[in-house]
């Protein structure tokens, strides 16, 4: 059983209300979202494990179960080619849940015109594998978004 926990403060957004049809549709994987504030954050690891992809936009913790949460910082993000993106930690570097991974700026996101909306994504999982998924209301970085059972 894996507890995910939020890389973001904000608020918590099902995923079926992500403006990208591929979240959207869970076609990634089951989770959740979280909008952040629009000023500059970190994203924090969801999980204590081994950062196994990382790019500006979005990175993946693998747990000691071989759970791979996937952090994908905005919607079409990856159109920023890495601006505005700071990375604090390298693919292969161990992280504890709470550790600050990337330095972001939602508002700034916004005004390039993407969604700051950000998916939490449990990668290779079913929906039946989840329990209680955060959909709505404020939540701290931190604070528990789902169970991975």
């Amino acid at each position: 059983m894996t507890t995910v926990t939020s890389p973001l403060a904000g608020r918590a957004v099902g995923l079926a209300n992500v403006p990208d049809p591929v979240f959207a549709g869970a076609m990634v994987g089951p989770g959740t979202a979280v909008d952040p504030p629009r000023e500059p954050i970190e994203a924090v690891a969801p999980v204590d494990g081994q950062v196994v992809s990382m790019h500006p936009h979005a990175f993946v913790v693998m747990d000691e179960d071989g759970h791979g949460v996937l952090v994908h910082l905005g919607i079409d993000t990856v159109q920023l080619n890495g601006e505005g993106f700071e990375l604090l930690v390298h693919k292969g570097d161990r992280v504890k849940r709470g550790q600050p991974v990337v330095k972001w700026n939602p508002a700034a996101v916004e005004a390039a015109g993407k969604s700051p909306i950000s998916p939490v994504v449990a990668l290779e999982a079913s929906a039946e594998q989840l329990s209680g998924v955060a959909e709505s209301g404020e939540i701290a970085a931190g604070g528990e978004l789902f169970v991975w059972n």
